[in-house]
Order: structure tokens, then sequence, then C-alpha cells
């Protein structure tokens, strides 16, 4: 068992702590940028018929929430897999197709065969936290964010990857860019508050947590990325078994497995759907499960995050589950977000 005090050494917890300064330095990266002006013109005058979205990992749920914001806007957008897509799916790739690659080393193995792949068949998106990779050097617009370095699971580089993508959502659809980074800046508040306490909920979750055995992680709209997100934490940080899904989706068999031991995370999400998702977390609970309502108006304080803009909220919600798996790792005496198997960048498919 490592105590909370103990947990302030590794790495891994710093660059959970300093979230915020990470999205902060992006936002402010992101105010000087000039938007893809040529690319979003194509989009708008039907040069540019389809956006294909694409990364592996962390890269590629951050990615759900522009996908929404596409398809609100009208455009027809392809969410993928790299590694689907570099195999399976390269039809997509095509004059008429603007592609965003998404990739915080810009570097790994699929990002390097699509790269290949890719070239010459229409404009390409880069979305990295490495100014001198090959997928910045190599698209024809790059964003860079401003996560700084960082040792393992991602933390930094996913909350300023969802900023960039939401600004870049906002200037392929000819939106207030300004605006668009006044809505995130509302997340940085909260996401201080919150980590000034995280010695304390990780305190809580030692207790709460003592009966689960497995997680299931569940959301909708744009809460559906935490979700998914969040099981992949768990399992990196803590190696601990977890999955994330559509609340829908866990309705849909792994209802049955709810039972003492069973851990279901439910995130509130927007007001059209908190109530449906609400429900759920009661079933689970008549069902013997141990639900965990995460949201403003969240019980426990450990599963409270601060009210924000709608495209803020996947900044605030990923800060629970980061908490969780600092609790899970500390109760199996490993150092959290240590890997055993993996490096930072994946260079084998």
């Amino acid at each position: 068992m490592i105590s909370p005090d103990q947990l302030a050494r590794f790495e891994h917890v710093r660059d959970v702590l300093g979230q915020p300064d990470a999205l902060d330095e992006t936002l402010g990266a992101l105010e000087t940028f000039q938007p893809p002006e040529k690319i979003a013109s194509g989009l708008s005058g039907g040069r540019i018929r389809r956006v294909v979205l694409t990364g592996m990992g962390a890269s590629f749920h951050a990615l759900y929430p522009l996908h929404l914001k596409l398809t609100a806007l009208g455009l027809t957008a392809i969410l993928v897999e790299t590694s689907e897509l570099i195999h399976y799916q390269q039809r997509l790739l095509q004059p008429d197709s603007l592609l965003i690659a998404v990739s915080q080393s810009g570097r790994s193995v699929e990002i390097l065969r699509l790269l290949e792949t890719a070239r010459g068949r229409g404009p390409l998106i880069g979305v990295t936290n490495s100014p001198g990779s090959p997928l910045r050097e190599r698209c024809d617009y790059a964003v860079i964010t401003q996560a700084g370095t960082e040792s393992s699971v991602s933390t930094k580089t996913y909350v300023a990857t969802l900023a960039a993508l939401e600004w870049l959502g906002e200037a392929l659809g000819g939106g207030d860019l300004s605006a668009a980074l006044s809505r995130l800046r509302t997340a940085v508040p909260g996401m201080r508050s919150y980590l000034r306490d995280w010695q304390e909920h990780v305190t809580a979750l030692t207790a709460y947590l003592a009966p689960v055995r497995h997680v299931f992680l569940t959301g909708r709209g744009v809460s559906l990325a935490t979700a998914c997100e969040g099981g992949l934490v768990l399992k990196e940080a803590a190696h601990f078994p977890a999955e994330g899904m559509g609340c829908a989706a866990f309705r849909h068999g792994p209802l049955d497995m709810a039972e003492p031991g069973i851990l279901v995370c439910v995130f509130a999400g927007d007001e059209k759907t908190a109530e449906v998702n609400r429900g759920l977390a009661r079933d689970v609970e008549a069902a013997g499960g141990l639900a965990a309502w995460i949201g403003p108006d969240a019980g426990e304080a450990v599963f409270r995050i601060a009210a924000a803009a709608p495209e803020a909220r996947p900044l605030l919600e990923i800060l629970p589950v980061q908490m969780i798996s600092l609790a899970l790792a500390a109760r199996a005496g490993r150092e959290p977000g240590r890997f055993a198997r993996l490096g930072k960048v994946t260079t084998v498919e």
C-alpha cells in the first residue's frame, strides 16, 4: 500500500497535477494561431466532401467531441482508428477528403505508415505535441499543443488535445474563435480547485474502492470520450480491469454483470440525457453494484466537478477517473503510470 503522501514523488502524479498549466499554455498558444482558412473554405464550398478523423489510444478518444461537432455542422465526419484506416479503409483517403490526424508524439508507428499512405491524396491537418515530429513536418496545417514533456500515461497531452480539437472544429466551421477559447477557459479554475484536494480525494477513494474488482465507465455525447479514455487510463495507470462505453451500450448486455464488486462510473453529461443516465445509475445500485455519479451535482466531493461550458466538460470529467487510478495503484502497491512493457511512443504494430 502506498500512502497519498508517498504518491506525490512520482512523475505521473506530477503530470496529473500539471494539467491546468498545460491547458492554460495551450489556450494561450491557440490565441496566436492563424486558422486554416483555405481548408475551411474547401469545406464550406463543397470541394471537401468528408472529414476523416484518426488517431490511436488517447488521441483517438479525444477526437470524439470534434466528430460530434462537425456532424452537428452538417459535415460528413468519419472517425476511424489509424490502424484500421491504413490497413482496411484506405479508400477514405481521397482528394476530396480532409484528413485530421492526431498523435501526441507525431511519430507512432501507425502515424508514420499513414503519412506514407496518405501522401498526395488530400489535405492533412496534424495535431501533435511534438513540433519536430514527422506529422508536423508533413502535414498541410499543424496545431501544436503546449503540454510539455509527459512521463507515460496521457494526462497533460490529453486535455491539451481536447482543447486544440475544439478550437479546430470552431475554425473549420467558421465560428468565433475568441468565444471558443473563452468557453474552454471556464475549465481551468475548476481543474485547479479540484486538484488542490487530490490527496483527500485519493484517501476517500481508498475505502470507497475497497470491494471493487472491475470498473465500467459510461457516458453519452462528449462524455463518451471521457468514458472510453477513462477505461484506458485505469488499465494503463493502475493495471486495473476497466472498460469504457456508452450508457446505452452498457444496458445492452453488461448491465447483467452489475453486482457487488462492480463499479459503474456514470458521467452526468448534457442536460438532455442526464436523467436517462441517472436511471442507469439507479438500476446498477438496485442490482447490487456500485454507481459513481460524476458531475457538478455529485454527492461525493471526489466525483464532483465544477460547472463549466459544455465544450469544457470533458476537461474536468477525466479528473475523478485519474484519482481512481491513483487510488487503485496505491492500493496495489504499484507506482501509478509506470509502464511495464510499453514505451511512451508505440513503435510496433
